[in-house]
């Protein structure tokens, strides 16, 4: 009999080898009434190899929403179902959150049945840190592509993206001008046979001329803290000048560090040198 709680599982699977699947994903794979996968075809592959035979429902960005009604009507009857992805973590730019929050909303229990994870996994190997920022599967199009790039040109995190990788010249020109000065890491085939992985300046990156295949994992470097050069650290401060006359030197530095985009530190600094 399983020990298993009724409700809904969020389990990880492998990334690529199948040796990295965790005995309690198998135990709850194995207890589980129905197994939500993203592609029957591919899952079957793993659940086979685990000599796991079980119920299969296909859930996939197609057709979550249509589906979603059915599950969660058996999850009211008192079954269990595990969420499995092709790879790694469901609902991390593969479909789950639809369900998730509908059974939020209906009182449901989830679970989470953690393991591999081609973000955690990419970002332990980059050498980059740990304070990054997830974004998923980047645009398709030149001008929604170069928007989110813009955005994400912030200090401090290291940005990780996945992308087909038959498109990776494609994005390497965008990287290029939007990350300039920065480091990018590589992830092709992590786990499988044939793992690799690129390490570069973006700078001095290049095209490929061999197409990559399936999907990357890609991480891009920390933003340096842009020096200020002598030019605009005169113009900060005749800026300073101006704003202590009106406000305060606390008011002074909250007000310039946002529409200057300068360090507070070097602001309040500024403020005390010159504060009357």
């Amino acid at each position: 009999m399983s020990d298993l709680e009724k409700g809904l599982y969020i389990v990880s699977t492998p990334i690529g080898n199948l040796e990295d699947i965790t005995f309690r994903a198998v135990k709850t794979l194995r207890n589980s009434d129905f197994i939500l996968c993203e592609d029957t075809r591919h899952s079957s592959k793993l659940l086979n190899n685990l000599s796991i035979k079980k119920k299969m429902i296909p859930y996939h960005k197609f057709n979550e929403k249509k589906s979603v009604s059915k599950i969660i009507q058996h999850l009211n009857e008192g079954k269990i179902l595990s969420m499995i992805s092709d790879a790694g973590t469901p609902a991390l730019s593969d479909p789950g959150n639809v369900v998730i929050n509908e059974c939020i909303k209906n009182n449901i229990k989830i679970f989470t049945v953690p393991g591999p994870s081609a973000i955690s996994a990419a970002v332990s190997l980059s050498g980059f840190g740990d304070k990054f920022l997830f974004y998923g599967f980047l645009p398709k199009t030149e001008n929604e592509l170069n928007i989110s790039l813009k955005k994400l040109d912030i200090e401090g995190f290291s940005l990780v993206f996945f992308i087909p990788a038959i498109k990776m010249n494609f994005y390497i020109k965008h990287f290029k001008k939007h990350f300039s000065g920065r480091n990018i890491f590589i992830a092709k085939e992590m786990t499988k046979k044939h793992e690799s992985y690129i390490r570069k300046s973006i700078n001095n990156l290049g095209t490929f001329e061999t197409q990559f295949k399936g999907e990357l994992t890609i991480i891009i470097s920390q933003k340096n803290k842009k020096e200020l050069l002598t030019t605009d650290f005169v113009k900060l401060e005749k800026q300073v000048i101006k704003y202590l006359k009106r406000y305060s030197v606390k008011d002074t530095v909250e007000l310039m560090s946002i529409k200057e985009k300068a360090p507070k530190k070097t602001i309040y600094s500024l403020c005390i040198k010159n504060k009357k």
